[in-house]
């Protein structure tokens, strides 16, 4: 066997290989930014929408208290006789006079007048739901059928204390 030497160095190859290596990577970042943002504002436009109620008997407010009313004395029927002239007639009167003091709010022409009606309606509001929980208190009502009663009267109350506030904020910009 013979041997020789070559020069290969001028030889091309017989085999081309060309790779292609496609790598997906995921990565996730959870980044926790905190951003301040201010605007201006040059115009806002407000639109206050009044309504105006041809009778208290339109207002959802009165119509709510005399609601209440009618339950209360459903409530008070089944007191006993010894009541008639203490609770019974105390919670009766003062969920009555709540109703009669907003439609007399609603007569009234000056805004001080209408304001003071309305916080009379506030106050005999309280003092309803005083006798409710004093019912309560010593047994005359049960806790879950007043629940619903009381209630009603908080969110009555919110609803007079927003007529108040109107009625304050109106009436300071009348004096200005």
């Amino acid at each position: 066997m013979r041997l020789s030497s070559c020069d290969l160095s001028a030889a091309k190859p017989l085999v081309k290989i060309e790779v292609e290596i496609e790598v997906e990577i995921e990565v996730k970042i959870e980044v926790e930014i905190e951003v301040e943002i201010e605007i201006e504002v040059e115009k806002i436009e407000l639109k206050v929408i009044i309504k105006m109620y041809h009778s208290f008997e339109e207002m959802p407010v009165w119509q709510k208290s005399l609601e209440l009313s009618s339950e209360v004395f459903e409530l008070t029927i089944s007191l006993p006789r010894s009541e008639d002239y203490g609770l019974t007639s105390q919670i009766r009167r003062s969920s009555n006079s709540i109703s009669g003091n907003i439609a007399e709010a609603f007569g009234r022409m000056a805004p001080k007048d209408k304001k003071n009606f309305y916080v009379f309606a506030r106050g005999s509001a309280y003092e309803t739901k005083s006798h409710l929980l004093y019912g309560i208190n010593v047994g005359y009502f049960n806790e879950d059928s007043c629940t619903p009663i009381l209630n009603g009267y908080e969110n009555l109350i919110f609803e007079v204390n927003k007529i108040i506030k109107t009625l304050k904020d109106n009436s300071s910009k009348i004096l200005s």
